[in-house]
C-alpha cells in the first residue's frame, strides 16, 4: 500500500504545475456537480483528493461562510498549486491520505471526490474511510468532468467490464463500504455517482 501511495504521489507531482492549463474549461462542470449535492448553508464538506482545488470555490459557495470546507490531498505539489491559485481562501487544506483521514467519526455532512475512485490504491478501504467520517444519511459525490468512454478514448484505451467506475462494479463496492448508490450518470460530458451513507447501527 505504501508503494501504491508513492506511485500516486509521483504521478500527480509530475503533472501538478500543468494541471490547470490542461483542463481550463472544467469549472462549470465542477460547479454543477457540487450543486447536485444540495449542500445546506453551514454544512461540513470534504473535497477528497482535492488536487489543485478546483471544486473548493463551489463548495464554499454552497455551504456559505458559516460552513466548513476541507480539502485533502496526498501530493504536496498539488496542494501548493491550490494555494497558488488562492483556493486556500475557500478551504482548510490538509496533506492527508484519503484512506487514513485525521478526522473524527461522523464529522462531515458530505464528501466530494473528483477523479478519486480510480486513483485509490484500495478503493474499498478508501470508501470505508470516507463513510467513517460522514454522518448517517450524509452524501458522497464521485465525479469526473467527462464520462468513462470519453476518458478511455483520451488515454487511448478501451472501457473494461472491471472498471471500478462502472455501475455494476461500483454499486456493490459502495454497499460493502456503508454507502447506498442513489444516482448514476455516465455521459460523454459528465460522470457523477451520488451515494448516501447508510444509517449506522447504534
Amino acid at each position: 500500500m505504501a508503494e501504491d501511495r508513492a506511485a500516486v504521489r509521483e504521478f500527480f507531482t509530475e503533472r501538478a504545475a500543468r494541471w490547470e492549463a490542461r483542463f481550463p474549461d472544467d469549472g462549470p462542470a465542477y460547479a454543477a456537480a457540487v450543486a447536485e449535492l444540495g449542500l445546506s448553508p453551514g454544512a461540513s464538506v470534504l473535497d477528497a483528493g482535492c488536487g489543485t482545488g478546483r471544486a473548493l470555490p463551489a463548495l464554499r459557495e454552497a455551504v456559505g461562510s458559516e460552513g466548513t470546507v476541507l480539502g485533502a490531498d496526498l501530493t504536496p505539489a498539488m496542494l501548493e498549486e491550490a494555494v497558488g491559485n488562492g483556493r486556500d481562501r475557500d478551504a482548510a487544506l490538509l496533506m492527508a491520505d484519503v484512506s487514513q483521514l485525521p478526522l473524527r467519526d461522523g464529522l462531515l455532512d458530505a464528501v466530494f471526490g473528483a477523479g478519486l475512485i480510480s486513483h485509490l490504491p484500495g478503493p474499498g478501504s478508501g470508501l470505508r474511510e470516507l463513510a467513517r467520517v460522514v454522518r448517517s444519511e450524509g452524501q458522497l459525490a464521485l465525479f469526473h468532468p467527462v464520462g468513462r468512454a470519453a476518458l478511455a478514448e483520451r488515454h487511448g484505451r478501451q472501457i473494461t467490464p472491471d472498471d471500478v467506475r462502472a455501475e455494476p462494479v461500483l454499486r456493490p463496492l459502495l454497499a460493502a463500504a456503508g454507502w447506498r448508490l442513489v444516482s448514476y450518470v455516465d455521459e460523454d460530458d459528465r460522470y457523477l455517482a451520488l451515494a448516501v451513507r447508510e444509517p449506522q447501527e447504534s
